[in-house]
């Protein structure tokens, strides 16, 4: 487990990651990966995300609201603090009480909300989106297909008012937070719920746990789309 970072001007951030049951995620992969294979998969994403967004000089420590035994585990050895979802009410409650969870700690904190599926997260990028938020008291970053929210952002004082989910591009503009308008961040961008997201992520370069589950089907891979591409590995 990776120890906390002391307090500083750099590791400031306070992230928290929201993740569903196992079972119940990634179902918009369903055409090129089985019930079997999601799962994993959807762990793999998660812990690549959570590893990444570990070695960010910036973030201080990431609270994983799961209610997944296993994810919160394995999550948990990477060096995350699990929070209960105590609302079980759906992923935007979820995010909510896990910045209530942070503040109770750190009342000061900036906090930010991130999604559990971005496998090809480079640290250095997100810090310079973290840096391009701390210049509002809310910000968020859109997803590469320019309609959800990948990242959501809180400064110190501020409620972080998430809206995660579909258009959220659109409700987190309407509710005020500050769109951050950055290039060269594609791995901050690039979350993954189809098999073409999965395809983008792959050529960005993912993570080493998504990396080891898709390196036995790289031939099913190549023709994302077509039914139980994914289905095929042991891993």
């Amino acid at each position: 487990m990776l120890p906390m970072r002391e307090e500083g001007a750099d590791a400031v951030w306070s992230l928290v990651v929201p993740l569903k049951p196992l079972v119940r995620a990634k179902s918009r992969l369903s055409a090129a990966a089985d019930a079997r294979f999601r799962p994993r998969l959807a762990l793999a994403f998660a812990l690549d995300t959570v590893g990444a967004a570990l070695e960010c000089p910036v973030v201080r420590d990431v609270a994983v609201v799961t209610d997944d035994p296993l994810a919160g585990s394995q999550l948990a050895e990477l060096g995350a603090r699990i929070v209960a979802d105590v609302p079980a009410a759906g992923l935007n409650p979820a995010i909510a009480y896990g910045a209530r969870a942070v503040r109770a700690v750190r009342p000061a904190a900036p906090v930010a909300a991130l999604n559990a599926d971005l496998p090809a997260l480079r640290p250095a990028e997100l810090e310079r989106v973290l840096a391009a938020a701390a210049q509002f008291p809310r910000a968020f970053l859109a997803d590469a297909a320019e309609i959800g929210t990948t990242l959501l952002t809180a400064a110190p004082g501020a409620e972080l008012a998430p809206a995660f989910g579909g258009a959220s591009r659109a409700r987190h503009s309407a509710s005020g937070a500050r769109e951050i308008v950055l290039s060269g961040v594609p791995s901050v961008r690039q979350d993954v719920d189809t098999p073409e997201d999965l395809r983008v992520a792959l050529e960005l370069g993912v993570g080493p746990r998504t990396a080891r589950h898709t390196a036995a089907i790289s031939a099913g891979i190549a023709a994302l789309g077509a039914p139980g591409a994914l289905g095929a590995s042991g891993a």
